[in-house]
This record gives C-alpha cells, structure tokens and sequence, in this order.
C-alpha cells in the first residue's frame, strides 16, 4: 500500500518534502559507499593497513594542523612583536641623539644588546614592493607589527632560504636599514617536531606490519585448507588453528565440519556397497534361473532386461558415490586424446583435437576420465563432427567440446544436468538410458572446484565448456 500525505510525518505539502529528505539521505550514503568501495582494496591485508595508516594519517594531520596554526604561528607573532620593539627603541635612541657622533654608540648597542646589524643610509627612495610570498607567517606578523609599533615608511624583504632578513624604514633625514636573524623573528624549530610526527609513525608502520602479516596468515591458511577441501584435496600437512581467539575458532569449526562429512560420506560408501553387494547378488541369481531355463521360455528379452538392470545399478551407484573417495593424482590428457582419437575411428566420427599448455593435470583420474567420457560420448552419440580443444593454463584446464549435433534449447540447458532428466531427443541420456551423463559429469567437476556449462557451438550443435582447477 503507497503511504500517503496523512501517514507521512507532519502530514500536508511540508510533511512530504521533510519525509523525501529524510529517505534521501540514507540513499545518498549509500550510494558514496558504494563508489568508494570500488577504489577500496580488495584483499585483507591492504584493508587492515589501510585501518591502520588512515586514522594516523588523520590524527597527525589534525596535530599538524593545530600546532602549525596556533602555536607555530603564536610563537612567531610575539618574536615579531620583540624585533619590532627593538627597532622602534633604535628609532627612539636616534630621535634624541640625532648627533652624527653618536651614531657608533648606537651601532654597537644595537649590535651587542639586540644583535641587530644597523646602518644608516642617505635619505633616498625605498626600493619598490618585492613580489609577497603565497603564504608567509613572518611576512604577514613582522609587516603588521611595524605598522603598529612604528607607523612610518618601511620596506622589507623575507623572501628566499636566506637566513637575514632585511628590513628598511623611512626617518625624516635618513634611512635605518636593520638586518635581523631570520631565527629571532621566526620559529625556525618547526622541522623537529616534523621528523618527529614522521619517525613515530614509521616505526609505528615497522611494528605494524609484521604483526598484521602474522595475524593474517592463519586466515590464508584456513582459505587455503577450505579450497582443498571443496576440490576434493587433502587437507594441507602443515595446517592447524592458530592466531587469534576467533580465527582459532573457525579453524577448529572447519576441522569438525571436515571430519563428519568424511563420516558421513564413508557411511554411505558403506551402505552403497553393501546395497550395491546384495542386488548383484540378486541379478546373478535372476542370470543362473535364465541359464537353467534351457528353451523352454523365451529368455533372450529377460536376459537383455537383466543386463540393463545391472548397467542401471551401476549407474545409479556411481552417481551416488561420485568418485569422492579416489585420492588425487595425475591425469595426462595427451594419453587421453590419443584414445579419443582411436575410438572417433571407431565410431566413425570426425574428431579434430588440440593441446595447449602442460599435458598433465592434477585431478582425480578416474572420476576425471568418466567426466570426459559422458561429456565426449554425448558428442559422439548425436554428432558427425567433434573438436575437443583443451587449455591448461595458470593451474586452470578449460575443456571445450563442440559439436555439430541437434543441440539443446537454451531454457533447457541448466535442467539436463538434474538427474533422471529427459529430452524428447535427450542429450544427457547415457547408454543405458538412466538420465545421468550430464548430472555425473557436473558433479565430478564440482567436486574439484570447477564446473560445466553448454552454450552454442561454432559448429552449429552443443559446446560444453569444462572448467576445473588443475
């Protein structure tokens, strides 16, 4: 039900537009989000640096910030209040001695007393302006305090690195040139404080970064000992639950999950074998009774019902197993082909074959094999023309088997891999008929962490895509 203008807060015209700006807000957020998301690490250990290094960065920057444009600039206002206080005394001391003799006096006072190099020059222009600095503390605090304290005529340079600065005043008959120490007006000890801010946070990055290598590490294991699990590897030797409380937790959770479904697949197996012991048992027996019946029956049909049974059995027992309990090894897809070559003469199909990459995988073989083979044999069974090209590249093999057959509508190509499903002209059907081919061969390729999918071929049929880690 849409929420109208009584049920909005406030009610009316006002009420919509503070409730519209209310629900835009979370919106807005998270739309910034999800931008700055994209630009975000991706892995773990960046993220967790970047925890680390952005609240530094930020609270050096505020200290920065406030120590640069308080204290520094505090500092540097009041030794510019005492350099000015200086030369207005030296203006002073020449106002009430404006005898030519008394000048060296007030030289040497001014030299020894405030350390500050005077001359006096000839009444003459002030040079012009010089070029301001974009952003100068000194400029700004020693201009403002001659205007204050002395309110004549000045000129003054503390532009460049030179460690003097000069400044110039205009007196009646005479000008008073002063070069002062660029240390007493200004707090030159800023860059201490600076190679302190960045010392700290380096070493504070050399402890950090070692210890979140060691707190991820246990993580990487853990992923690392998950993916072996879900392609059917065993478990790596040197795993076990470490670092943190909760990383040690989810470690242990994964040793238990691992171990009751091996028990639970080893019960099966176990109860698959003795099921699949007593029905051949029972079919043997059916054989025997055919073989004794001589011609008294008609027992050709029986016997071909019976050997269908069985090849069902076994069908349906090995989808049910699904090759889980074969340990991994190495499959060599060059001896692969060369049989696959063999049996395309046999059938008499056209077969065209490439290899590229390692011709070894390391997957487990005969699970592995019965993949290629439902998923070839389907080929084999509805066409005249087969490529099989196969890819082993950065411990990925990509099997790609196109055909030039009747194909299988798109909307259907998910459902033939459910088992005991049918097409009219069934391409998941294998030779016995039990529905399974499709649904085997994609188990098997989970299994090891990959998958199958089908799509259009080039040749004008099916191609059935094979990706597993290898």
């Amino acid at each position: 039900m849409a929420t109208t203008d009584m049920e909005r807060p406030g009610g009316g015209r006002l009420g919509t537009r503070m409730w519209r700006a209310l629900t835009a807000v979370p919106r807005s957020w998270n739309r910034f989000w999800r931008r700055v998301s994209i630009y975000m690490p991706k892995r773990l250990y960046a993220r967790s640096l970047l925890i680390v290094i952005t609240p530094m960065i930020l609270l050096q920057s505020v200290v920065a910030f406030v120590f640069m444009g308080r204290h520094w600039q505090t500092v540097t206002v009041r030794l510019s209040q005492a350099v000015t206080r200086d030369i207005a005394g030296i203006i002073d001391l020449l106002d009430t001695f404006p005898q030519p003799e008394s000048y060296a006096q007030i030289i040497r006072i001014a030299q020894e007393r405030m350390s500050l190099k005077i001359d006096l020059l000839p009444a003459e222009p002030l040079p012009p302006p010089g070029p301001k600095p974009f952003f100068s503390i000194l400029d700004q605090a020693l201009s403002s305090e001659i205007r204050k304290q002395i309110n004549r005529p000045f000129w003054l340079d503390t532009v460049g690195n030179s460690n003097i600065v000069e400044v110039r005043v205009q007196l009646d008959d005479k000008v008073l040139r002063v070069f002062v120490r660029r240390s007493q007006a200004y707090a030159s000890n800023t860059h201490i404080f600076l190679l302190w801010m960045v010392g700290t946070s380096l070493v504070l990055l050399m402890i950090a970064i070692p210890f979140l290598r060691n707190q991820i590490r246990p993580i990487l294991q853990l992923t690392e000992a998950a993916e072996s699990f879900g392609k059917g590897r065993p478990m790596p030797v040197n795993f076990r639950p470490r670092g943190a409380e909760e990383v040690r937790r989810a470690g242990f959770a994964f040793i238990q999950m691992r171990e009751r479904i091996e028990r639970q697949i080893e019960q099966r197996t176990a109860m698959l074998t003795g099921v699949s012991h007593d029905l051949r048992t029972i079919l043997t027996r059916f054989k025997l009774q055919l073989a004794l019946s001589g011609s008294k029956v008609d027992t050709e049909a029986l016997s071909q019902d019976v050997d269908d049974m069985q090849s069902m059995l076994e069908a349906y027992l090995a989808f049910a197993r699904g090759e889980a309990s074969e340990d991994p090894g190495r499959f060599d897809l060059a001896t692969y082909l060369d049989r696959l070559g063999d049996e395309a003469k046999l059938r008499k199909r056209k077969l065209k074959i490439t290899l590229v990459g390692e011709p070894e995988v390391h997957v487990r073989p005969n699970a592995f094999n019965r993949l290629l083979q439902n998923v070839v044999g389907n080929a084999f069974r509805y066409a005249k023309e087969v490529e099989v090209k196969a890819v082993h590249d950065r411990g990925m093999l990509v099997v790609m088997v196109d055909d030039n057959g009747p194909g299988i509508p798109e909307e259907k190509r998910e459902e033939v891999f459910k088992p005991f499903y049918r097409l009219d002209e069934a391409r998941n059907l294998d030779s016995t008929g039990t529905g399974l081919g499709l649904a085997v061969a994609r188990d098997i390729a989970r299994s090891h962490g990959g998958d199958i999918k089908l799509s259009d071929s080039p040749l004008g049929g099916l191609r059935a895509m094979i990706r597993v880690p290898a």
